[in-house]
Formats: C-alpha cells, structure tokens, sequence
C-alpha cells in the first residue's frame, strides 16, 4: 500500500475508559494516533460530535480518516470497526465548460469511475466574461453562479455512487483544479479582479477548506490548486504536476487551448508562461456549423478529389463540426487549393462551393461557402473567425520564444492538453500553422492534465511542496503588453504564416519544393 496518499485511514483499537484511564474521547484519540506516528492531528468540531455514542456503540473500535493539509493531519470522519481497506478520494477539474470527477482507489491508484457534466454556470453564457459581469457588483448573482457550481459537483457525486456503489460523499478529501476565475465563483468570491487592471485576484492558494464551507455535501476536505496569475489558474498548475515539465532537464513546451489558451516552456531550472483569449472557434463556438465536440459532431474530415469523407463523435448522422474537424476542415482546404494562404476561397477550386453575389444586383459572383456534409456549410466568415483563433495560439508560442531567446529546435518535446488537444491532428495543426513545423513524434496529446495532475496529487501528498517550487520558478509574461504583440499575430493569420519558410514540411507539400 501507497503509504504517501493525501488521505489515510487508521485503524483504532483504542483503550476502554476505567476509573483508572478516565482521558477524554479525544485525548485517547490522539494518544493512539500519535502512537502510530501522527503526532500533529487535528479533530474538528464537526467530529467531536460524531464520538458519542459511535464510540461506545463500536466499543471503541474505530478507524479514523485523515487528510493531510500541509501542515496537519485533518481528521475528517470515523467509522466503526476497521474500514481501512476502503480508501478512495476524489479528483475533479473544475473547466468552464465541463466538469470531470473521477473516484479513485488509493490503496491500487485506479480509477473506479469517471464522470462529466455541463457546467451548470453556462446558462448565464459559455464566454466566462458573461458570467464575471453577470456577478460584479451583484451579491445575489454571485451567491447564484456559486451554487450553480456547487450544484454541478453535487451532480458528479451523485454520478459516482451510482457507478460505484460507493458513497462517495465519504470520502476525505477532493482535489480540484480549475482556472482562476472558476476557483473564484466556486469559492463565492467576485471574479472582476480577474478580467481587469490590475489584475490583483482575491485569492491566489485557496488550499484545503472544509466542503461544508461552500455547501457542499462531501464529509471531507476539499483542496484548490493554486494559482499563478488572473489568466493562468489551477487547471495550467495541475498540468505541470501532471506532465513533470519542470523536473525535466530538457526544455518542454506545454499548451492547453480553448477558449482560452494558457502556454510554459521551461524546464527545472525556469518556467516561463502567458495567457491569453484564443476565441470560441476552437471549442465550435462562432463557427455557424460549428458546436462542441458531442454526439454528431464531425471529429475529422478529409478530401479525396472532389469528395470530403467524415467520421462523426458517437458514430450519428452529422448535425455540425467540432474543433479538430474544423482544424482538418482548414488544413484540406489549403492543401487542395480551395482557399489560398490568406484564406480565401479560390473560385472553381471545388465543385462544393457555393457562391453570392459580389454585389447588389451584379452578375458576378464569389464564393460563399463549401458544403462539406449533407446540409452544412463552412463559411467564408468562418474561416476568418477561425484564423483570429489560430492565429492567436500561435503568437502566445511565439512571444515567448521571443522574450527568451528560445527557438522551436530548441525545445524538445511539445505538451498539447485539454479536450481539444487531444483529438486534433498533428498533421493538419501543422499545415495550418497552429502548431510549430518539428517532427511530429515530438508533439504529445496529453489529454486532460487539469483531471490527471488533481489524481496524482491525492496519490502523493509530497506533490504538495511542489506546487510551491513550480509557483516559485514561473515567470508570468502579460502577452499582450509585449510591444510587437499585433505584428506577430497580424503575421500568423494567414496559412500557414506569411513567412512560408518556417513551415518547411508545409511548404513541400504544398510547392513540391
């Protein structure tokens, strides 16, 4: 057994009170735990008033659960009898979008199920500057977007005990990452602070409180990644934890876009990293086809001749694309010529265009669109929208290899998280110029790091004091304060940039060259 969790569970044989022993219930409590090595315990009132009558009733055989807050043991509950053998925690990443949580044995380290959510705070808009507007200066909108978040953990407990059959609500501890803003609202603190000058947020390391504290029904405690800046949050903190970037000797890139996209290159001895909106694109958002990656959502497309073929998400008739069928979508229509490097459509490229009219009651006319499936269309408008997005994803990379000197070749591997990095293709981000022209095997789709660093965390709490040294060695850089910020995103808008020369592989495709 892993003898470093963030929660343990002892089993106390504790002595029956006599005459002779007449310690307090919890003084005998502590005296045995201290006499199996945890001297620095804690027991809160929450519990204190759980030891009558469970004491007598288990003739004073308990097992306590403890979690470890940095400093003390917490004691989060008893149970009577010994109940060791039944260790679980929970980890959850808290997006803006969607919430995972995962119930995870620590006696094994597996996961014993999964499950995911709308957030719930999205009927007030998917942008989350909707929903930091919608509370400012508004008590009874906040206490609202609050509960609306707490109401969307409740939704994952209720998920996992019903896969498990497990009462999850038990369980010592939760780890939870999330971005600066969605930390706020969940905690009920106002998230302005986030979006404007100075950008001094209200609380940078939540840490452990009580779930009670925020209304949620979980018996233990909960735990907050820290943050590092207003648009560089727990989730990004969570990822470092997750890929081990900054223990690596060689420099490492790691990315995770949506609607925003947060970026650290770095090794052990540095962590430099920006943030920034990358737009709604990316996630199907301001596309007209466009919509979130779920059931009928086209998740990748090619074009053979003059046909596109399609896989969709669940296998359904296509009802709209998401982002990495949109990232294809992109890349086949500059390989095959239907649009040129600035994104144009080129006219009689494709049999699918369709075209309007240059001008009112003109004879001439231009291209509109290309149907790609059955009754959807990709708009010119579109792919403009969706260039603002690729453009600015790469300009975040590129001014901060700016600002350090650092080149492409000189990183050795590239960490491309979140949803959308993990289903995009390597090759079409590349022809787009949304990822670095490098070979591919030194791009890793790493998934939902935000989920596995929380996982990991509660599998060895000494991953608590490295939060503080990945804290300690970043260096946040405020992109769009650098002088040549527009210039560089200006550059990266066209296809795949318009110095085709850093896009060599990309240029041979296209020239044969």
């Amino acid at each position: 057994m892993n003898i470093n969790t963030l929660i343990r569970k002892i089993y106390l044989p504790l002595p029956l009170p006599t005459e002779t022993d007449s310690r307090s219930d919890c003084r005998r409590i502590l005296d045995t735990l201290a006499e199996q090595g945890f001297d620095s315990v804690q027991i809160p009132l929450a519990v204190r008033q759980q030891l009558y009558p469970l004491l007598p009733q288990s003739a004073y055989r308990v097992t306590a659960s403890l979690c470890f807050d940095g400093t003390f043991w917490q004691l989060t509950g008893l149970e009577a009898g010994d109940t060791t053998s039944a260790l679980y925690g929970l980890a959850t990443d808290l997006g803006s979008t969607s919430v995972a949580m995962e119930l995870v044995d620590l006696s094994s380290g597996q996961v014993l199920a999964s499950a995911s959510s709308y957030q719930k705070q999205i009927a007030h808009g998917e942008d989350i500057l909707n929903r930091i507007f919608y509370a400012k200066d508004q008590p009874e909108h906040l206490q609202e977007l609050q509960q609306e978040a707490v109401d969307t953990l409740e939704e994952l407990l209720d998920q996992l005990t019903a896969a498990s059959g497990i009462d999850v609500r038990n369980c010592a501890c939760m780890t939870l990452a999330g971005n600066t803003t969605m930390t706020h609202f969940l905690l009920g603190l106002d998230a302005f602070c986030v979006f404007s000058s100075p950008y001094a947020v209200h609380v940078d390391t939540p840490g452990f409180i009580f779930a009670k504290e925020i209304g949620l029904t979980l018996r233990g405690l909960l735990f907050c990644f820290p943050s590092r800046a207003n648009y560089l949050g727990g989730d990004i903190i969570s990822g470092m934890i997750a890929t081990e970037l900054y223990k690596k000797e060689s420099i490492s890139a790691f990315f995770d876009i949506g609607t925003n996209g947060e970026l650290v290159i770095g090794n052990r001895d540095f962590l430099i990293c920006g943030a920034g909106a990358a737009g709604p694109a990316l996630e199907g958002g301001s596309v007209t086809t466009g919509m979130r990656a779920s059931d009928g959502a086209i998740d990748s497309i090619r074009l053979s001749g003059d046909d596109f073929s399609y896989t969709t998400i669940g296998e359904k008739p296509p009802i709209g694309i998401c982002g990495s069928g949109i990232t294809d979508l992109m890349a086949e229509l500059f390989l095959h010529g239907i649009v040129d490097i600035r994104g144009q459509f080129v006219e009689n490229s494709s049999p699918h265009l369709i075209y309007k009219e240059k001008s009112a009651g003109s004879a001439n006319k231009v291209p509109e669109g290309i149907t790609y499936a059955p009754g959807l269309v990709f708009y010119q408008k579109d792919i403009h929208e969706f260039l603002r997005t690729k453009a600015a994803a790469y300009t975040m990379m590129a001014v901060l290899m700016e600002q350090t000197g650092i080149t492409a070749e000189d990183i050795s591997d590239y960490y491309m998280a979140g949803a959308f990095g993990a289903h995009i293709n390597k090759h079409s981000a590349v022809s787009i110029g949304m990822y670095p022209d490098v070979t591919y095997d030194r791009i890793h789709t790493v998934g939902n790091t935000s989920l596995e660093g929380a996982r990991m965390l509660l599998l060895d709490r000494a991953l608590l004091d490295d939060l503080h040294t990945i804290l300690e060695k970043m260096e946040y850089v405020q992109l769009g304060s650098v002088g040549n910020f527009l210039e560089i995103m200006e550059a990266a808008s066209y296809l795949p940039h318009i110095d085709i020369e850093r896009f060599p592989s990309v240029k041979k495709e296209i020239l044969g060259a």
